[in-house]
């Protein structure tokens, strides 16, 4: 009987998303019907062209309206660099950095097999495919600093490094604009340890 009330179903589906609870789905269900009704169908279009039109681009798995992405398009970037990145949301973050102008790999996800993810259930196959014309000289291992992109990275390298190809981690350590007096035990062990040479 609540699913047939629009605004209940509203919430239901809102609340299905990550990070959003029904209190969060509630408000922003209320501000929707609020708000003016071009926004809304707007917002309807946008969902439907992204079920519709996105997908995963051949060569970096990215997701993009087309294939290959822009970024694989991108002539300006360089071939012999891939960096190998946990989800999309990931590339688009280092994207702000200006200093990389190399390719991008997206694996969706990270080892976990406590929750049945192996190499299988990654792009990684795609990713060994990418390094056959052997114009790609380094590989950097951009999984985040947990367990499972621990994981990842290291099963990445000692799959890698056979093939000749130089395999290298993104530094981790205290943040920029950060206070060593905050920073946990593991956070100031990757900072000691990935220390080099200043001044």
């Amino acid at each position: 009987m609540a699913e047939a009330d629009p605004i209940r179903r509203l919430i239901h589906q809102l609340s299905r998303l990550p990070g959003v609870g029904e209190k969060t789905a509630t408000r922003l269900a209320f501000h929707l019907l609020r708000a003016d009704r071009a926004i809304c169908l707007d917002l309807a279009r946008a969902l439907e062209e992204v079920s519709a039109q996105v997908g995963l681009c051949g060569r970096c798995a990215n997701l993009a309206a087309i294939d290959p992405c822009p970024t694989c398009r991108d002539e300006r970037r360089t071939d012999d660099t891939i960096c190998v990145v946990e989800r999309p949301q990931d590339q688009w973050a280092l994207e702000r950095a200006p200093e990389y102008r190399g390719r991008f790999h997206v694996l969706h996800g990270a080892l976990d097999p406590l929750s049945g993810i192996g190499p299988e259930q990654l792009q990684i196959a795609s990713l060994l495919h990418r390094l056959a014309p052997a114009a790609v000289r380094e590989v950097i291992l951009a999984t985040n600093p947990t367990v499972e992109g621990e994981a990842t990275a290291l099963y990445l390298a000692r799959l890698l490094k056979p093939l000749g190809v130089k395999v290298t981690r993104i530094a981790q350590g205290v943040a920029l604009g950060s206070e060593i007096e905050y920073a946990d035990q593991g956070t100031l062990s990757r900072a000691l340890a990935h220390r080099h040479d200043f001044g």
